[in-house]
């Protein structure tokens, strides 16, 4: 009996020892430029030559002003992301964010990443709210050269309550980070109304109005 069951603990640290030495979350070179014209996928992009590496695969000109990324008219904001190649691989992503007066990024969450934000114009009124059920809002009213820290999966927002533009620098723990926008994903999808009325404790009428809104180009 004792042999068995020693055999069995044996068993056991072996297939542990096994998947432990299989999974390495960590780079296994200096780095793994991009190659943004292979048709190869890995997790991350496939890395081209390292000896056909240059310095401008780890540079990017223009986070320093706004303009030139996706623009969302409904909230008032436009992001930039960042593309640098050398960071393919290294669990790192980051964007330029400009909010317009009034403007908001609404309430969302990045499923894949914490996030960290430097207000590089203006101010903004930042924050998270942690998980149920006790749903906490962190906030404060970030300036220029102000720093604000969001944990993985958190809902999180920002507002320009001020009169001038703001930009922030937002930095993502993930090469993927996700972007699930809360209004869009309840709204502008497919959740059949009388279900949603009954998550939001309101009425069919209440949330067609709503999302008659969403629906809108």
């Amino acid at each position: 009996m004792a042999a068995a069951t020693l055999l069995l603990v044996l068993t056991v640290v072996a297939l542990c020892s096994g998947h432990g030495e299989a999974f390495d979350p960590n780079p296994l070179q200096d780095f793994c430029v991009a190659d943004t014209t292979s048709k190869v996928r890995v997790n991350g992009v496939a890395c081209k030559d390292p000896a056909a590496a240059v310095a401008d695969d780890f540079f990017f000109a223009g986070a320093d002003r706004p303009g030139g990324g996706a623009a969302s008219k409904r909230y008032g904001f436009s992001a930039l992301t960042v593309q640098i190649p050398g960071l393919n691989t290294l669990g790192e992503s980051h964007a330029r964010v400009d909010v317009a007066p009034g403007g908001v990024f609404p309430p969302h969450y990045h499923p894949r990443a914490a996030e960290t934000a430097l207000v590089l114009e203006g101010s903004v009124y930042f924050g998270f709210v942690s998980s149920y059920p006790d749903n906490r809002l962190f906030a404060k009213v970030l300036r220029k050269g102000d720093v604000f820290a969001v944990p993985q999966g958190l809902v999180h927002l920002l507002y320009n309550n001020g009169t001038a533009p703001a930009a922030i620098y937002a930095s993502l723990s993930s090469q993927n980070a996700g972007l699930v926008l809360l209004g869009d994903a309840l709204f502008a999808g497919a959740i059949p109304d009388d279900l949603l009325a009954k998550s939001l404790l309101t009425d069919r009428h209440t949330v067609g109005s709503i999302r008659a809104n969403f629906r809108r180009s």
